[in-house]
């Protein structure tokens, strides 16, 4: 391969901040509409943090974790419930050691037309509430769920 011929960058897409803002906002709605206040993290598809909030009424380590599904959640763009799955396999097992990864639900990837352009993390309900209040704002947004 030549110099000419080597591509040496990629068009990486990434969540606009207004975007992550609004899935925030959403969030909140989908929350309150639930019953319980979460902290909730938004990142860029690299796992580093592009909005975050934490209401006042949510536990600190609410706080850590939700950044946590954020980032686990863009690591591979798996939702982060269907981690508990994967680390039960002995080949994969050795993840679940990993300081951030959370395989606890409330973490989805952010996708547009396919694409991986973000992680959200919501932490403050159950796993289950945490899941429903995600699914929620994006659907609401108008973005994909993971298949």
């Amino acid at each position: 391969m030549t110099n000419a011929t080597l591509t040496r960058s990629t068009s990486a897409a990434s969540i606009t901040l207004a975007a992550a803002n609004a899935l925030i906002e959403a969030v909140h709605t989908a929350a309150q509409e639930i019953g319980f206040e979460a902290s909730v993290a938004v990142t860029d598809a690299g796992g580093h943090l592009r909005a975050f909030q934490r209401p006042d009424a949510t536990p600190f380590l609410a706080s850590e974790v939700a950044v946590d599904k954020a980032w686990t959640s863009a690591s591979f763009g798996y939702a982060t419930h269907t981690w508990n799955a994967y680390v039960g396999d002995p080949k994969i097992a050795p993840l679940a050691g990993h300081p951030r990864l959370m395989a606890v639900g409330g973490g989805y990837p952010i996708l547009e037309d396919g694409k991986l352009i973000g992680g959200l993390g919501i932490s403050g309900g159950s796993a289950e509430q945490d899941q429903q209040a995600a699914e929620a704002a994006l659907e609401a947004l108008g973005f994909q769920l993971p298949a």
